[in-house]
């Protein structure tokens, strides 16, 4: 999990910095458990950019995460530790006492041979999975459910991690990644430490290619368009836009509010990320 610094051999070489992979075991996925990943370039099933900016990149293979843990109190052992192209975080192949193998996001300590399991009665362990009523305040989590039984859906990328800061009544006061302390119910699951692969946040592309590799294509800044295209173009030499900021229909950008479920999810959060 370190960053290897590229000599500088041409102009892009001297700005990139790549993962060393060396947690990584083997180079090719268990294919029963990936499945072949159309590209929609951002587009919807009207065949109109929803989401610009996309499209191109390296073809990918969608690996199937097991995100509920849902096979419980059976013992499983990691058997790899493999490279996910469609997340920041590494994954782990796990193999069950009744060779069922499943994909789960791999924790920092988590290596080939451990092993895990998922219950209400499961050890305070790397990588074991159980409700939040049973682990104790201050512990590191991730792999968070928001609701019981959905599976998880926060905390998930690489290095993120949250904590359990109290727990009332029916639900647990959790601390996320942004700060933002939440209301989480106790029968929901969460797994044991941090995501692993920390370091992906300090890795510098170096150079345009690399993100199209990615399927990311350019991003042309408002104030360098013609009135035509957008609110902030067009003006005499440089300009600032002289409005604020917006998107190409007129929306306002930054500080907008876009939540639309806040009036039903509000309660949850005691303390938010912003609060000034």
């Amino acid at each position: 999990m370190g960053i290897v610094k590229k000599k500088p051999t041409t102009p892009s070489q001297r700005w990139t910095t790549v993962s060393s992979f060396e947690e990584i075991t083997t180079k090719t996925p268990h294919k029963p458990l990936t499945r072949a990943l159309r590209k929609k370039g951002g587009r919807n099933s009207n065949g109109r950019v929803t989401v610009r900016h996309r499209g191109g990149g390296h073809r990918r293979r969608l690996r199937i995460i097991d995100f509920k843990r849902d096979k419980r109190d059976i013992q499983a052992q990691v058997i790899t530790i493999e490279y996910d192209p469609n997340r920041s975080a590494r994954i782990a192949l796990i193999e069950y006492q009744d060779k069922e193998k499943r994909y789960i996001v791999a924790p920092v300590g988590l290596v080939v041979g451990s092993t895990i399991i998922a219950g209400e009665t499961a050890d305070i362990r790397i990588g074991n999975a159980l409700p939040l009523r049973n682990i104790p305040p201050g512990t590191q989590i991730h792999n968070i459910e928001l609701t019981k039984g959905k599976g998880a859906q926060a905390v998930r990328s690489a290095g993120a991690s949250a904590q359990i800061m109290a727990k009332e009544g029916k639900y647990a006061h959790v601390k996320m990644p942004s700060s933002e302390i939440r209301l989480i119910d106790q029968d929901c699951y969460a797994t044991i430490g941090q995501i692993g692969n920390v370091d992906h946040e300090n890795i510098s592309l170096g150079k345009a290619g690399r993100s199209r590799w990615l399927g990311r294509r350019p991003k042309v800044r408002g104030v360098a368009m013609n009135p035509v295209d957008h609110p902030h173009g067009g003006g005499e030499g440089k300009s600032s836009g002289g409005r604020h900021p917006s998107t190409p229909w007129g929306k306002p950008t930054k500080g907008y509010k876009t939540r639309k479920k806040s009036k039903r999810t509000n309660k949850f959060i005691v303390k938010r990320r912003n609060a000034k």
